[in-house]
């Protein structure tokens, strides 16, 4: 069943970040997963949010954590960590 990792970012430091998201993309794909979101404009119909949203699709969750426990990712996550605030979650599919 496919499993959908979700982000809600606001960046802090938006260069030290831009490091981050640049290798974000051949990472997933490594991993079996596919960006279907990576920031672009959002319009709020209901409440708040942070100022930027991503979507990785991936063909289970064991990927989805796989991926993200994966030493390549964690390599570059103190970046992510440092020049952003964020909630990720990893949710199945149905």
């Amino acid at each position: 069943m496919a499993a959908y990792l979700i982000a809600r970012i606001t960046v802090t430091d938006p260069e030290d970040y831009q490091t981050y998201a640049s290798q974000t993309v051949a990472l997933a794909e490594k991993a079996g997963g596919r960006f279907l979101v990576k920031g672009g404009a959002q319009s709020f119909v209901e409440g708040e949010g942070p100022e930027r949203h991503v979507l990785i699709e991936f063909p289970s969750r064991d990927m989805a954590l796989a991926w993200y426990n994966s030493p390549e990712y964690q390599e570059i996550l103190p970046i992510a960590l440092r020049s952003s605030q964020r909630d990720i979650v990893v949710v199945e599919g149905v």
